[in-house]
């Protein structure tokens, strides 16, 4: 269990992360919250963002997945990347809704973290899952 410190410094990572990472300028990512272990980041679909079905790219919704995944596994300051991931599409999403990743830890033991990343419209529909196998690297994201 997470207590205030550990979920503030968590946020702060995720803030830096957000700050930094030229993704989150492209699609207009905009961070939700964050803790230790947990990260929810939105974005709104824009006609740029979308395929020849006129639907958001699956690319693009992996991204966001992707930085939500990303600033979870982080959370604990020590630099983590993408060992796999993998997305399921469920529904699409279109021009215009508002999509949320919320990426939650469910399991960290040593160098390795697994994470599942729900992504859903604002109506509720869950639009894909994705699940992603963290692997740090070690030193810090932020300094202490």
């Amino acid at each position: 269990m997470a207590n205030s410190m550990e979920d503030a410094r968590a946020r702060r990572i995720a803030e830096y992360l957000h700050s930094t990472e030229g993704v989150t300028k492209t699609f207009g990512l905009v961070m939700e919250g964050a803790g230790l272990g947990w990260a929810k980041c939105s974005m709104v679909v824009k006609e740029s963002m979308t395929n020849g079905h006129k639907v958001c790219h699956g690319g693009v919704l992996f991204s966001l997945a992707d930085n939500a995944f990303a600033w979870a596994c982080n959370s604990r300051n020590v630099i983590a990347f993408a060992q796999s991931a993998s997305i399921s599409f469920i529904a699409p999403a279109k021009i215009g809704e508002k999509v949320t990743a919320h990426a939650q830890e469910e399991a960290n033991e040593g160098r390795t973290g697994i994470y599942t990343v729900k992504i859903t419209a604002e109506d509720g529909r869950t639009i894909a899952v994705f699940q992603g196998l963290s692997r740090t690297a070690g030193g810090k994201v932020v300094a202490e």
